[in-house]
């Protein structure tokens, strides 16, 4: 008898794909996330948090949004935010990414299973050399969060004194590395707004963390003749561009605003444009409070946050390389190519689908999202939007309203995050019921567009 139970659990579990076995595995860490934070001794006041405000920390932390309804300096104790900084370096790296780095540390060998769920996690084309690509993953982490850190600690050291600074450091360190967003100042960094080691350090972290591992890996080998792949090519190019043209506008937007760049010297400008186009694809920190933005800064805060980071990255969004396929479709289109053409590379025609189909699955989940948001919430749409843009896009910027938000908005945020750091696509088929193949196609319909 315990022999058939044993073997129909393991039939149960086999059927699970890989995509739902990923989603299952954020859930199991937000829990425990949620089951801690709940506890007396993460809060830093004499009341626990309330369990919707613990479960929406969790998720923040796990998908590294950095969305917060309590504030991780005044209300959580050092415990809870060592809970918080666990949860994003493991939301940041990929839940099965680590744990495919603990048993690579124990000897033990990766299965079959286990490299297709690393190949979700980190977005990957295929499964061949997945195992060194986390010994990178590890590799970079340590690198890029150690020196961010040693670098913040140079500076903080001046502020904060001995333990302090050191925990701030780290903090921040990973929190950019990871995208995340999350501090402990209180206030993101608007106290350093015209700090510039600290903005170009975390400005370095989230740009090298949004790149994603494979790119990372990609210009470690680079170093040895190497050539880019497509992947690659696209990433550098649509995040050249993306910076480029954040910074240009928003400068130009707030350059004149006595509330956000007006008041600042010619320098400081420049500094607060630059940071502001880095941090709004996906990292969530803020030098100059977002709520003074202009409704046009705004909007296009909200077109960079929905874009985000890179595939494989700590970022959420559509990716770069999504947006880029759509604008290489769109110009195929135009001059009336057949195929989709990319610097002298024919794209698969089911890739262009895909891209297509997870922007429109995107749009409407946001769509819907910030439907919910308005039946709960007595705010302007313009908020709304822009706070469910920041959760699906794992960004973590708001215009000031989530603390204010109702028991089932958070609700709705808590779902966004999650579909964003898992992705919309890979979320929906984690949903969908397995279909069998049909055995024979269907006549060909045709049907006039436009």
């Amino acid at each position: 008898m315990k022999y058939n139970l044993r073997n129909g659990n393991n039939r149960w579990m086999h059927r699970l794909t890989p995509v739902q076995i990923l989603v299952i595995c954020y859930v199991i860490v937000i829990f425990t996330g949620f089951v801690l934070l709940s506890l007396p001794v993460s809060s830093s006041g004499s009341e626990s948090l309330t369990l919707i405000d613990a479960l929406f920390t969790s998720t923040s932390a796990t998908c590294v949004t950095g969305l917060t309804v309590v504030s991780t300096k005044e209300d959580l104790s050092l415990f809870g935010q060592l809970v918080v900084l666990i949860q994003f370096q493991l939301g940041g790296l990929g839940v099965m990414a680590f744990s495919t780095l603990f048993a690579l540390i124990l000897g033990r060998k990766i299965s079959l299973r286990g490299r297709l769920l690393i190949q979700e996690d980190l977005n990957q084309y295929n499964i061949s050399g997945l195992v060194r690509l986390m010994q990178y993953v590890l590799s970079f982490t340590l690198v890029f969060q150690g020196t961010g850190a040693f670098l913040l600690w140079l500076r903080l050291r001046n502020i904060f004194e001995g333990w302090d600074s050191f925990y701030y450091s780290i903090f921040h360190a990973v929190s950019a590395f990871n995208n995340a967003g999350f501090d402990i100042f209180g206030n993101s960094l608007e106290n350093f707004t015209g700090d510039v080691m600290i903005n170009l350090v975390i400005m370095t972290l989230i740009v090298f963390g949004g790149l994603g591992f494979a790119v990372l890996v990609e210009i470690f080998y680079r170093a040895n003749g190497k050539r880019f792949s497509l992947t690659a090519r696209m990433v550098f190019f649509m995040t050249l561009i993306l910076l480029t043209i954040g910074f240009f506008t928003i400068t130009a937007l707030e350059w004149n605003n006595p509330e956000t760049l007006g008041e600042l010297k010619f320098g400081g400008k420049l500094l607060g444009g630059s940071f502001l186009s880095v941090t709004a694809r996906t990292a969530g920190f803020n030098t100059i409070d977002t709520s003074l933005w202009k409704p046009t800064t705004l909007l296009l805060v909200i077109a960079l946050m929905f874009i985000g980071a890179s595939p494989g990255s700590t970022g959420g969004g559509i990716k770069t390389t999504t947006l880029t396929i759509l604008v290489f479709g769109l110009i195929s289109f135009v001059r009336g190519k057949s195929d989709i053409e990319v610097w002298k590379w024919r794209l698969n025609i089911w890739t262009v689908i895909k891209a297509f189909i997870l922007t429109i699955l995107a749009f409407f989940w946001v769509f819907l999202s910030t439907l919910g948001l308005s039946f709960f919430q007595d705010e302007q749409i313009l908020p709304l939007l822009f706070e469910a843009t920041s959760a699906f896009g794992t960004v973590g910027l708001s215009m000031g309203i989530t603390e204010d938000l109702a028991t089932p908005s958070k609700a709705i945020l808590i779902i966004s995050m999650l579909i964003g750091r898992v992705g919309v696509m890979s979320f929906a088929i984690a949903l969908s019921m397995k279909r069998e193949t049909p055995p024979r196609r269907l006549p060909e319909g045709h049907v006039m567009v436009g």
